[in-house]
């Protein structure tokens, strides 16, 4: 009997406790039945889409990037170098000549035009080759440098390899450029990794900069240029800056050589400019003033006790300024009543004139009989003139 009430006792406490399961816990079968929960975590996805993007634009673009190489003659020189005693091989016995990649550029028109910078083509009596992406490689017949922007344009002749098909690149729009927004770079970096892609950000807008080659020792000012943080290599220069929409928003031409991550592209819509000017008239059609200048900021020109603006350096002979008086030494204040500052250069408001305009031109100048900075302001006319070409 006492067994039999301990049996009861226990079956009761076994019920409750398991009724107390069944209250407040799932059973086995609805944790079963409950769906899988396979979303992708929202960093992965933005990974996943970032990648995505590079990829697809580099196939889309890839294709119509290539390398721009100079035609040097190599003297082969023998192993044996004991410094002014060197043993020069005879000239008979000369390597031939070899193609030194020197930079980058992107097709933008099938009939054989291509885009790359002034610097990477400045020698004027060299002889260029365009590879492509697949190893094709053409002679640049042609080249029609810009003589203000750091810009050329390349003809070859699609022919040269039958059956091999030019891809242009699609022109995006450089005036709705922000800062943060992300870029792809294309480019033969250092001149030996074709078709490098890098990836960054646009880092700042509106910079000025001094460009050249390393290769090629040359140098010139550009402004209102895009810094980027993606990487760019010397041999990177003339290739595509792009953006995710697989558009060329920029054209690489520089490397900070002091800094990391530092690289800067012309704007398209300078390339775009220099296309439509060259579709129009078969050449770079562009106003040319003649002087050479280096801007005076306020702070420079309030130290100095001078007026802020352009000083000119030099005024090139027989030029549009020279005609007008201007003189090496004046400072020119104003275009049109538009003030010269360090945000508005005179180059790139001479940029935005047509050839045959005429400018009123606000200048400042010092009087050569005083002994202090006393000067005169004074206007002058000039007519713009069409750049001579380089």
């Amino acid at each position: 009997m006492r067994k039999l009430i301990i049996l009861v006792l226990i079956l009761v406490i076994f019920s409750f406790a398991w009724g107390g399961v069944e209250k407040y816990a799932p059973s086995i079968n609805s944790v079963l039945k409950k769906p899988v929960n396979l979303e992708i975590p929202s960093e992965k996805v933005k990974v996943v889409t970032e990648e995505s993007v590079v990829i697809n634009t580099v196939k889309n673009v890839g294709p119509s990037v290539v390398t721009v190489s100079e035609i040097i003659s190599q003297q082969a020189v023998s192993p044996f170098d004991f410094g002014p005693f060197s043993i020069q091989i005879p000239k008979s016995d000369q390597q031939p000549s070899m193609p030194q990649n020197i930079g980058s550029g992107f097709i933008v028109s099938g009939d054989g035009f291509i885009v790359t910078n002034k610097h990477v083509v400045s020698d004027i009596g060299g002889k260029y080759q365009i590879i492509t992406s697949n190893d094709k490689k053409y002679d640049v017949q042609k080249i029609y440098r810009d003589p203000l922007n750091d810009v050329a344009i390349l003809k070859i002749d699609p022919s040269q390899n039958q059956g091999s098909e030019l891809k242009p690149v699609s022109l995006g729009d450089s005036s709705r450029l922000q800062v943060g927004q992300f870029v792809i770079a294309i480019g033969t970096a250092l001149g030996e990794f074709r078709n490098t892609v890098t990836t960054g950000v646009i880092s700042g807008l509106g910079r000025g900069i001094t460009a050249g080659s390393e290769f090629q020792g040359f140098a010139e000012r550009l402004d209102n240029v895009i810094q980027t943080d993606a990487a760019i290599n010397p041999g990177n220069s003339g290739g595509p800056l792009l953006n995710s929409a697989s558009q060329v928003i920029g054209i690489n031409t520089a490397v900070a050589s002091g800094g990391q991550n530092i690289g800067f592209a012309l704007p398209i819509s300078v390339v775009k400019d220099s296309l439509k000017n060259f579709n129009e008239t078969g050449q770079f059609n562009r106003p040319y003033l003649g002087v050479s200048y280096k801007m005076i900021s306020r702070e420079l020109a309030v130290a100095n006790d001078v007026p802020e603006g352009a000083y000119i350096q030099t005024v090139i002979k027989d030029s549009a300024a020279e005609k007008a008086n201007i003189q090496q030494g004046d400072i020119i204040t104003k275009i049109d009543n538009q003030k010269i500052q360090d945000k508005t250069e005179l180059a790139t408001i001479i940029a935005r004139k047509k050839v045959g305009d005429k400018l009123k031109i606000t200048l400042w100048r010092q009087d050569p009989e005083s002994m202090d900075t006393a000067g005169k302001t004074m206007e002058v006319t000039a007519t713009l003139e069409e750049a001579p070409s380089q």
